[in-house]
């Protein structure tokens, strides 16, 4: 009956919501059934109706993960931007400042990262994601080296696009376990001076 099954969307939503939480505070490890099922209040059985095992309910809740850390619209505040070297930097400042503020998020999208190396599925989801994150600093990345035509050396956009991820990736690492010695001016500014400055004063 369709009300049952938009019920049971719901109830795996309310079970989603509830393992993310759990996640956030206690980490993967710390993600059991009857966790998500005491957060959720609901029955242990509920949640065993929904996810069997505490991996299956660990895989869906990387895709909501990925889906915050690693978001496919990363564009859409830069693109109105005229200048593309601009646009790239831009793109460099909102992804640092946007991972900067989740420290527990990327704590946790790492755990996913470590698992990945000795789980295919894990693996396959992340290189999904990361594929698409990539992609759109690759598509500003290309605009911006085409503007920079006969000083670009090597640079490419995929290249560079593998570069930023890295670095957006590793700042807020550096700045969750050694924050004393993390300053965002400065990275930013290096970053700037990799890319050739923008045309035009950065806020």
């Amino acid at each position: 009956m369709p009300g049952a099954k938009a019920t049971e969307a719901t109830r795996r939503e309310e079970i989603l919501r509830a393992a993310y939480d759990v996640a956030l505070r206690r980490g993967i490890d710390g993600l059991t059934l009857r966790a998500v099922a005491a957060k959720a209040r609901l029955s242990h059985g509920s949640v065993l109706f929904h996810f069997k095992r505490k991996d299956q309910l660990g895989l869906a809740l990387l895709d909501r993960v990925l889906a915050t850390t690693l978001p496919p619209g990363i564009l859409d505040a830069v693109e109105t931007l005229p200048d593309p070297q601009d646009r790239l930097l831009a793109l460099f400042r909102q992804e640092m400042a946007r991972l900067a503020a989740e420290p527990r998020l990327v704590r946790l999208l790492l755990e996913y990262w470590s698992r990945g190396a000795h789980n295919a599925m894990i693996r396959k989801t992340l290189q999904a994601a990361l594929e698409t994150y990539r992609a759109g600093f690759a598509r500003v990345a290309e605009e911006a080296l085409e503007g920079k035509a006969g000083h670009r050396g090597a640079a490419t956009p995929e290249g560079v696009a593998a570069a930023a991820v890295s670095l957006i990736l590793g700042y807020p690492v550096q700045a969750m376990i050694d924050p004393r010695h993390i300053d965002e001016a400065r990275y930013l500014g290096s970053i700037q001076g990799i890319l050739g400055g923008p045309s035009s004063p950065t806020p």
